[in-house]
């Protein structure tokens, strides 16, 4: 039996790097996969793959820094599918160079809403699923910037850092009601965000990891599954690292 077979698998940031390599590896292991994203992103790519691997799978849209995009979403998911087993709260934006001293305000107050209170609208209305129905699982996506300083990038640390305390809450309060979460904290991920780097710096953050090379997006696809699956049943409010040795 596949790993997710039969279950509601639901993943902001879906329709592109971490958020589509993970609908597909949950796609593969046998789940039903719902792609939420913002309306502007084209995702007809992203459902024709999926359902080249047999699995059924929805696109809903979502702006996760809107409360009513996210309850809508949220919304529009258990009415298709009767239920919610699996959210991946994924989707989030890069943080901009900068001292504390002179950031804009406006950088702070975006990179917040969308990494940080968008976290919480998204659980906040998955978990009254989740008590609806008798449990879930939850995966959020914080970063090695969650665990410690990024030079020159604090509302990203800041928000990643409370990724992390949303994540070890819910394991606390709602634990006994059958409900899991857990995070992710890759390195830098081979994504098209960071494309956009410029080569000496790419080459820098290649350097500084023992592994001599950057995450991909499949492989932090393949922790999601494990910490949705029942592989990881008695893990719950813990932080699974990815980062090639870096830490260490």
């Amino acid at each position: 039996m596949k790993r997710l077979e039969n279950k509601i698998v639901f993943i902001t940031g879906g329709n592109s790097g971490i958020g589509k390599a993970s609908t597909l590896e949950a796609a593969r292991e046998g789940a039903t996969i719902v792609v939420a994203d913002l309306e502007k992103n084209n995702h007809d790519q992203t459902i024709k793959e999926i359902k080249a691997l047999g699995a059924e799978c929805l696109f809903v849209p979502i702006d996760v820094s809107d409360v009513n995009s996210v309850k809508q979403a949220i919304t529009t998911t258990v009415a298709k599918f009767g239920r919610l087993d699996i959210a991946f709260n994924n989707a989030g934006i890069g943080g901009v160079y900068s001292g504390i001293h002179d950031l804009p305000e406006s950088v702070w107050d975006r990179l917040i809403a969308v990494n940080l209170t968008g976290q919480f609208y998204c659980v906040k209305y998955e978990l009254q699923q989740f008590l609806k129905q008798g449990g879930g699982v939850i995966v959020n996506m914080s970063s090695l910037g969650g665990l410690k300083a990024e030079h020159g990038l604090v509302p990203y640390t800041v928000a990643k850092h409370g990724v992390i305390g949303i994540t070890k809450n819910i394991a606390v309060q709602y634990g006994a009601q059958n409900i899991r979460a857990n995070a992710i904290c890759p390195y830098y991920v081979e994504t098209p965000l960071l494309s956009a780097a410029p080569e000496e710096v790419h080459k820098a953050w290649i350097e500084g990891t023992p592994a001599k090379r950057l995450c991909t997006p499949e492989e932090v696809a393949k922790a999601f599954v494990y910490l949705a699956s029942n592989d990881s049943s008695y893990c719950n409010g813990t932080q699974l690292i990815l980062d090639g040795g870096v830490m260490a």
